[in-house]
């Protein structure tokens, strides 16, 4: 058998990741793309931001279109609000309820637990070789395809 590509090692990594997330999120009620979504808004709140629909889309590395469906789906589940913008009514802003943010702090522990056990192999969450494989990784994502 041959040595597996860069390419296969990364798809693999990634299938690895979404099927463990999902399988911890199940009880919960929750995608791992319904996760990413709150868990970014989440983290985006925190840090003062009210994002767009948009932002989140470039925030998260999903489709637009993808998240504004994810966004109607959560905003009808009571996770989120979906409000125009009062200076650009193209604009659509997001935010947390309080059922969004009891839903997803659990959850952020949860997949961090998941992370860790992921990166044990690499010294842990700030091991060295932690730091340079997000370091590879982030700079193959900036790379233009």
């Amino acid at each position: 058998m041959n040595e597996p590509t860069p390419g296969h090692l990364v798809w693999r990594l990634s299938m690895k990741w979404r099927v463990a997330v999902d399988r911890a999120l199940a009880p919960r009620g929750l995608t791992h793309a319904q996760y990413v979504m709150l868990s970014s808004l989440y983290g985006m709140e925190r840090a003062g931001q009210s994002p767009s629909q948009r932002e989140l889309a470039d925030h998260t590395g999903l489709e637009a279109l993808y998240v504004s469906k994810l966004a109607r789906s959560l905003d009808a589940d009571g996770l989120i609000q979906r409000a125009r913008d009062t200076r650009d009514t193209r604009t659509v802003r997001l935010q947390l309820t309080d059922k969004g943010r009891t839903t997803v702090e659990p959850a952020i522990a949860e997949v961090a637990g998941l992370l860790d056990r992921l990166l044990e192999p690499l010294g842990g969450r700030r091991g060295d070789r932690t730091k340079a494989f997000v370091r590879d990784l982030s700079e193959l994502l900036d790379t233009p395809l």
